[in-house]
């Protein structure tokens, strides 16, 4: 069996602005770690993460 220490990423960009959203979906933006327009994160691809994308899925877009 093979050591595979690499956890799986996912980079997620903010790509609309956050005015006339729901304060929940600005909380979740914010979790994902992203403040400004353009932001680009690289967090690890576990289901709570999947879950706050999930949710704000027109803000953000996932990319690779």
């Amino acid at each position: 069996m093979a050591n595979n220490t690499e956890a799986k990423t996912v980079k997620v960009r903010l790509v609309k602005g956050l005015r006339g959203c729901q304060q929940r979906h600005r909380l979740s933006v914010r979790a994902l770690g992203l403040n400004k327009l353009n932001d680009v994160r690289e967090l690890q691809d576990t289901p709570a993460v999947r879950g706050l994308i999930n949710q704000v899925h027109y803000l953000v877009r996932v990319e690779a």
